[in-house]
Parts: C-alpha cells; sequence; structure tokens
C-alpha cells in the first residue's frame, strides 16, 4: 500500500488497538466477525467501489457500511469497518486487504492476551517448513478444484490439537480465502505480523546441525545489535549447507555457510 491508503490502515491499526485495550472486547470474535467483513468485500466489487469512491463522503460510505452490517456482526466490528470506509483509500483492493490485516491482527491480540504468541510464531515457521517439503501437502492446499470446506477439514485433521487455537484459524483463514496469494507468501505475511507485535524483526536461521543454546543466545544478540531491536529466530537444519550459518531477514541474506563459500570459490575458478 501506499499513499492515502497506508495513512488510512494506519488509523484503523491505532483503532483496532484501542478497542482491544478493554478487556471486555473479545479479540478472537472481533477477528471472526472482521474475517466474513473481509470475504463479503471480496465477493461483492461493486460494493467495496462504492465503499472506497471519493466522489462520495466519508459519512455516507460510513452510514452505508452500518445499514449492511448491522445485526450481522458486533457493533464493535461496525464501528471499525465504518471508520475505515470514511477514510481515503488508493484503491478498493487496499480496503479489504487492510480489514483482513485487522481480523489477523485481532486474532494475534488473542494469542497475546493467552501469552501464546511466541507458540504462534514458531507453529506458523513450522507449519511453512513442513509446506515447503510436502509438495502433495502443498498441491492439495493450493488445489482451485477443492471447495474451502474440504481445504478446511484436511487442515483441522493436521492441525487439531497439534497448534494453539490462533494459529489453525490463522492457517485455515488463509488457505481457504488464499484471495491471489501464494501459501508461502502468506505464511510469511502472517510470522511477520505477529513479530510486529513484539516490536522485532524474524531472521530465519538455517545451519548444518542444531544450534547450541549459546550459539543462539550469541546469534540473537549479535543480530539485534544489527538491526537495533530485537530479532526472533526461526531456526531451520539443512545438512547440505556443509557448515556455518545462513540468517535471512526479509529480502537481505547474511550467508556464512560452507556451501556457499565453495560455491563462489567454484564460480571464480571457472570464471
Amino acid at each position: 500500500m501506499n499513499g492515502a491508503s497506508r495513512e488510512a490502515l494506519a488509523s484503523a491499526r491505532e483503532r483496532l488497538e484501542a478497542l482491544t485495550d478493554s478487556t471486555s472486547v473479545d479479540p478472537a470474535k472481533l477477528a471472526e466477525e472482521l474475517a466474513a467483513v473481509t470475504s463479503l468485500l471480496d465477493r461483492e466489487v461493486s460494493l467495496r467501489r462504492v465503499l472506497t469512491d471519493p466522489a462520495q463522503s466519508g459519512t455516507r460510505k460510513a452510514e452505508l457500511a452500518q445499514r449492511l452490517l448491522g445485526g450481522q456482526v458486533g457493533g464493535e466490528t461496525s464501528d471499525l469497518v465504518s471508520g475505515m470506509v470514511r477514510s481515503r483509500w488508493s484503491s478498493s483492493r487496499d480496503l479489504v486487504d487492510g480489514i483482513e490485516e485487522l481480523a489477523d491482527t485481532a486474532d494475534l491480540i488473542a494469542a497475546e492476551r493467552a501469552g501464546t504468541l511466541d507458540d504462534v510464531e514458531d507453529e506458523l515457521f513450522r507449519f511453512s517448513r513442513i509446506v515447503s517439503s510436502s509438495p502433495e501437502l502443498r498441491s492439495a492446499l493450493t488445489d482451485q478444484r477443492a471447495g474451502e470446506a474440504a481445504k478446511a477439514e484436511l487442515l483441522n485433521r493436521l492441525l487439531n490439537g497439534r497448534t494453539s487455537p490462533v494459529t489453525e484459524r490463522l492457517v485455515v483463514r488463509l488457505v481457504a480465502q488464499p484471495r491471489g496469494r501464494s501459501l508461502e507468501g502468506g505464511l510469511d505475511a502472517l510470522t511477520k505480523l505477529s513479530a510486529a507485535r513484539r516490536n522485532r524483526v524474524v531472521a530465519v536461521v538455517t545451519s548444518a546441525v542444531p544450534l547450541s543454546d549459546q550459539q543462539k543466545e550469541r546469534l540473537g544478540a549479535g543480530l539485534a545489535r544489527l538491526y537495533g531491536r530485537q530479532v526472533h529466530l526461526n531456526l531451520d537444519v539443512d545438512p547440505a549447507v556443509l557448515g556455518g550459518v545462513s540468517v535471512r531477514i526479509g529480502d537481505e541474506v547474511i550467508n556464512g555457510t560452507v556451501a556457499d563459500r565453495l560455491d563462489r570459490a567454484t564460480r571464480r575458478m571457472t570464471g
């Protein structure tokens, strides 16, 4: 997002944080209702265009949203969405993306309240690795011919009792309604959103053998000094790296593996 949409989403995030500061608000219920609104606006293209039409006043668009959602969702959800449509959005899709992000954030707030946010981060990462290593599973979860119910049932069998309820809800929602995203891209976005709850970045660390606690502590401290904020380590083991470690943070890769050094040496010799 850029321009008007970025500002509108920033305001919506602030309203969500203020709303969920109250212990009387159930963030899990809020997430479920915001996800339902996301699904509605994703299907109804003409409706979302009306709700983001710059020629219409914010008040008029908010009143329309209230009429549409009244009785369908709770007052907190209705007020959040009405506030969002009052804002100016660069595109109608940005509004739907924004509501979807609020739904995911509300679920992460539920995990934060339950003290399971770290577990959710780790479970999302582990699930992404399972998907990457199993083409059959990835194919089943991304098959456009399979219905949402069938995919949800498969995930329920895979995750039931093995992950936190929040992780299961996030993954089922992503698989059932990818909205044009790749499964890997969606899981990566959820992991980053989870890390942002603690104002930290996520580093994917790949090593030939599992790191010791001392090695993890030193690496985490070094990365925290380098990036100026807390870094959450997602650890992966791949014997193909031979030795050393590879660290990926966003699009940046710090590669200190033996395999990489050998590959560079080979390229210099053949070049």
